[in-house]
Parts: structure tokens; C-alpha cells; sequence
């Protein structure tokens, strides 16, 4: 069976149905529950300052490129980590405490790791370095050291950061349709690190041309013996972080410069684990080399009118698990800022994903199932596609009223009857096109469409932040139901996500306590 076979029958095979969601054990064994921080024994632990949110630029600034670019440092390598894969608070409630984190993850189980690869800088090394981020303790693990002339080829304060997800930490709650869950994280977590490398004014952008054994070679996942079998981290990408954008990105030289052998090994995670053959089949089929992607021009940032701290809003991000129904309705002004924030592209790439809309209440629209089109060239099809009887009709440019009426009750059935999806102002689908971009990019596309609807999804949490609104990703959707809706009967175009924005109602048994009150370092007083 080839990757591109493997990949549609998975698929197909966690898809949620009516009678009968995907596979997983149905209960959680809460006696192996897998530590969420991962840690490396033996080595060196370099800590990063706290950095304070008043030295933060406003939300607007992030996308005004004018502004100057903040030279590469400690503090600034601190900044870029803390407001995206840092801590963002501590919930607790009774004796049970648990950590929240800037970016977004299905059941705030966080698979995805990220390793940096950066050249000599003050207070971290005086040699290139490769270290893995700690976020509980904002620390920097080294796990490499070495000499190479490859900062050269790249624009000053240039660095690397690296993409790699721990499948189990999903598996252990969802079991077979765990895999969509760990990808739509690593979207997130892109999304997460490209605007808070906005802070710096730094440009972030994917290299597609890695080869998925360099990718490894880099992280040191190819080390197996430092990590315990049932607990493999597998990596996604490689992520170049710039003053600038980069033509093209030559990784021989680091490549033959970097050492063979890693220091650390990976700490134990759980006391036990359950085996999917499924997740290994899939894990398999798409950790392959990607294909690379044609650029497009970036389009230029949304310009904002919000006054509020970029480092506040991107630490404030949260998941609503209640929506507020009596207050649900929200202006036409605010939806079109959440729409126009993930129109475009976000990275340079042409866009794969369009949104279906049920909009309930958002005034001056009608309610009813509308079509955001971020690519133009889907339209046609789609119309092809879908129900004969939608209207089409364009109420603003590339949003089209497809039918009017009252869909609460079909927004919350399709989202596994959960009231979240029509308590809030509005809920979504994000449609990838599918079939034909596996058939043209292969099995390593499939994580990819998810990972453009991850990073949509997160850009949708701080542009709902910035707007006083909520927001909360949904993976449990009855994806079939969904596509009826719709009038889709084959897979040329799937539903990969859902998400819904409104007024959450805040659970007041919970204390929330600042992000690094666990610390034990004396700059935890300055951030609260």
C-alpha cells in the first residue's frame, strides 16, 4: 500500500459519525497520564529572563513593518519563546493545578517541542548551539555545541527553531484520531511563534526544502537511544526566524558542522502506554521528505487600530469552555476583523483552506452558512461541489451567504452536541481542498493541511483576545454529517477543523495564578 493510500484510509478511519466516533480506549487511564513537560537529563540548563509585558509594543505595531528590528539576544530569544511557547498562567481548583501555555493544544495536552539552533550569543553560549526549550522553567536545555561558519550565509540574528511533536501525549486521551489532533498543535505553535516574533519585527518563515532524515539529524531524533520507544518524538519543521525573509536557505555546511552525538537524555513521560497500529502506520506514511511548494508574495499585514500590549493579548489567549448564549451577538465590524486577520495566506504558500460559517448572531447579517474563500481558484469547484440549492450570494468580498436561516441546532450536532459550537456568536469549519493536494504534494501534505488550519486557529484566539471575545478550537465533529450539510459526497475537499467565537462564561471556582510563581529565581517577582 503506498503513503497516499495510507493516508485516505486514515482518515476515513477516524472520522467521527453519528453512532460511532473513532477509535480510542473510551475511558482515560489517568495512572499513565503523560508528564506534559519534557526534560534532558544530563544536560546544561541555561535559564532566560522573564521579560516584562510593559516593555511590549502594542498589538497594531506587531504588523506595522516599519517599525526596527530588535537585534538577536538573550532577552530577545527569551521574549520570542516566553509569548509563544511559554507559560501563560496556572488554573487551579481544590488540590488539582495544571499549567496553561501561549499556544493553543487539543485537551491543553501539548505534543509539540520545539529545539533551537542558534549561533554564539551572550549569555546562552559562545559556540553555535543546539538546546531544547523547557517551558515550565523558561530554561534552555543544551544539548549540542559546535563551530560553523553557516551563520554567514544568513542575515545577521538569524536562528532555527524546530517543530517536533510527541505523538503519545494526544494517544493517551484520543487514541486513533490523535494524529489530526498532535498536527493541528503544531499549526498552533507556528502561528504562536510567528507572532511573537512580531515583537522583534523578526520574519518567520518554513523551510519546505529539508529532507525529513536532515530535519531529524538536526533535532537529534535520529538518536533513538535518548528516547524511550513508546514516547517517540517525530519531527514536523524547520523554522527560520530573520530580520528578513530569505530566498533560499543552504543547511550543508551546519549540517556537516553539527555533532554526531546529542548530551541529554529524554526524561520518561509515563509508566505505561497503549499501542495503535494505526498511529504507527500514519506516524510512518508521513514522515517523509515534503515536496516543495511554489512561493507566492506575501500579502501585506492587516493593518489594526488595538492599543492593547502585543505580549499581554498573546499571553491572555485562552480556550472557552462555556459560551454565554444570552450574550452571544457581536458587531459586523468586530466579524470582519476576524475575517480579514486570516483572509490572506499566513505563511508563502497559496492557501489550501476556506471557512464554512454558521452564523448566529452577528448584526447586520442574516443568520445562516456562508463561505469565506481564501483562494480564489476554489470557487468554481466549490460551486460544483456543493448543495445546487445554495444562493452564493456575496455579501462582502470573497464571503458568500450560501442559506439563510437558524443552523444552531445543526452547528451543535455536527460538533459532537456540544453547546459551545451555538452559544457563541458564530462557529466554523475550516474545508481544505484534499484529495488533490495529497495526489500533487504527497503523504507529508496531509500533517500540512493541518497545520495551516492550527495556525489559523490561533491567529483566530488573539484576533477574538483583541477584540474582548473568546474562542475555542473543536477536533469533535462528525465529519460526514458536516460534508452532507454541504453537499460534498467525495474527498476533494474535507473538513479538517472546527472553531467557534462568542462570550465565554467564566468558571469562578477556578484560581488562576501567575505563569511562573513555581519559579525559584528572582526575577519571577517582576511578572505577574
Amino acid at each position: 500500500m503506498n503513503t497516499t493510500q495510507i493516508v485516505y484510509e486514515y482518515h476515513d478511519r477516524t472520522k467521527h459519525h453519528p453512532k460511532r466516533y473513532a477509535a480510542s480506549r473510551g475511558s482515560m487511564d489517568w495512572s499513565i497520564q503523560p508528564d506534559p513537560f519534557r526534560r534532558y537529563a544530563g544536560a546544561e540548563l541555561i535559564a532566560l529572563p522573564l521579560i516584562e509585558e510593559n516593555s511590549s509594543p502594542t498589538y497594531a505595531e506587531l504588523f506595522d513593518e516599519t517599525r526596527k528590528v530588535e537585534p538577536s539576544s538573550i532577552d530577545t530569544i527569551a521574549q520570542l519563546l516566553q509569548y509563544s511557547l511559554g507559560l501563560a498562567a496556572w488554573k487551579s481548583i481544590g488540590s488539582d493545578s495544571w499549567a496553561l501555555r501561549c499556544n493553543a493544544s487539543s485537551g491543553n495536552l501539548h505534543p509539540t517541542e520545539a529545539t533551537l539552533i542558534l549561533p554564539p550569543i551572550n549569555g546562552i553560549s559562545k559556540q553555535s548551539v543546539i538546546a531544547h526549550y523547557a517551558p515550565k522553567e523558561h530554561s534552555l536545555e543544551i544539548l549540542a555545541t559546535f563551530e560553523t561558519t553557516f551563520w554567514d550565509t544568513l542575515p545577521k540574528g538569524s536562528l532555527l527553531l524546530g517543530i517536533s511533536s510527541i505523538l503519545w501525549r494526544e494517544v493517551w486521551k484520543y487514541g486513533e484520531r490523535a494524529f489530526r489532533y498532535t498536527q493541528l498543535d503544531a499549526g498552533h505553535a507556528q502561528q504562536a511563534i510567528a507572532l511573537s516574533a512580531k515583537i522583534a519585527n523578526w520574519t518567520t518563515q518554513r523551510i519546505n526544502t529539508v529532507s525529513i532524515g536532515d530535519l531529524d539529524r538536526l533535532l537529534g531524533l535520529d538518536q533513538e537511544t535518548r528516547y524511550l520507544k513508546d514516547e517517540k518524538e517525530v519531527s514536523d519543521m524547520l523554522l527560520l526566524i530573520a530580520p528578513r525573509l530569505v530566498a533560499k536557505v543552504d543547511l550543508s555546511q551546519l549540517l556537516n558542522d553539527i555533532p554526531k552525538a546529542f548530551t541529554g537524555k529524554a526524561n520518561k513521560l509515563s509508566h505505561g502506554h497503549h499501542y495503535w497500529e494505526a498511529i504507527e502506520l500514519i506516524e510512518r506514511a508521513t514522515h517523509v521528505d515534503p515536496v516543495t511548494h511554489q512561493s507566492i508574495e506575501r500579502a501585506p499585514a492587516t493593518a489594526r487600530d488595538n492599543k492593547n500590549s502585543a505580549m499581554s493579548l498573546l499571553r491572555k489567549r485562552r480556550s472557552a469552555q462555556a459560551m454565554d448564549s444570552g450574550r452571544a451577538s457581536i458587531t459586523k465590524d468586530a466579524f470582519l476583523r476576524l475575517m480579514a486577520s486570516i483572509s490572506g495566506p499566513l505563511e508563502a504558500i497559496e492557501p489550501a483552506t476556506d471557512l464554512v460559517l454558521f452564523i448566529h448572531a452577528v448584526e447586520e447579517l442574516p443568520q445562516g452558512l456562508y463561505l469565506l474563500l481564501r483562494n480564489k481558484r476554489h470557487l468554481e469547484e466549490l460551486k460544483k461541489e456543493m448543495m445546487d440549492s445554495f444562493i452564493w450570494q456575496e455579501i462582502e468580498p470573497d464571503l458568500y451567504l450560501l442559506e439563510q436561516g437558524d443552523l444552531r441546532n445543526q452547528a451543535n450536532f455536527i460538533s459532537c452536541a456540544q453547546d459551545i459550537a451555538s452559544d457563541s456568536a458564530f462557529s466554523l469549519g475550516m474545508l481544505s481542498e484534499f484529495r488533490p493536494q495529497i495526489e500533487s504534494f504527497g503523504a507529508q501534505r496531509y500533517k500540512e493541511l493541518y497545520w495551516e488550519c492550527g495556525a489559523i486557529g490561533q491567529q483566530l484566539y488573539v484576533e477574538a483576545t483583541a477584540l474582548g471575545l473568546s474562542a475555542t478550537g473543536i477536533g469533535c465533529y462528525l465529519d460526514d454529517v458536516m460534508h452532507r450539510l454541504l453537499g460534498l459526497s467525495e474527498n476533494r475537499f474535507q473538513i479538517l477543523y472546527h472553531f467557534t467565537i462568542g462570550q465565554a462564561i467564566v468558571d469562578m471556582r477556578l484560581k488562576t495564578l501567575p505563569p511562573y510563581a513555581h519559579l525559584d529565581r528572582e526575577d519571577k517577582a517582576k511578572y505577574k
